[in-house]
């Protein structure tokens, strides 16, 4: 039996029920990558020789790369936002 094909047997309040669990689900795993890509690009960028500590500078480094990055993921996202709400409007 096909997965899609129980979803005509629920309630309009069901489908609304198990969108949001999944719009959840994604935003879930949006950030877990955001924050795993922010991880590694910043860790190679600012760690030369990888120890059992980070000194200050490299502290300092991975702080400032994780904002940088933060800025710019939702300078992104607003300007995707921006776009898609455009597009809706011409529709």
């Amino acid at each position: 039996m096909d997965s899609l094909s129980g979803l005509s047997s629920l309630t309009n309040t069901q489908k609304d029920e198990l969108m949001e669990q999944v719009k959840q689900q994604i935003a879930v795993a949006n950030a877990q990558e955001l924050l795993t890509k922010m991880t590694e690009k910043c860790f190679r960028k600012c760690v030369q020789t990888p120890g059992t500590s980070l000194s200050t500078s490299e502290q300092k480094c991975v702080a400032m790369c994780m904002d940088r990055y933060m800025d710019s993921w939702n300078t992104v996202s607003r300007a995707y936002s921006n776009r898609i709400e455009r597009e809706r409007a011409r529709n």
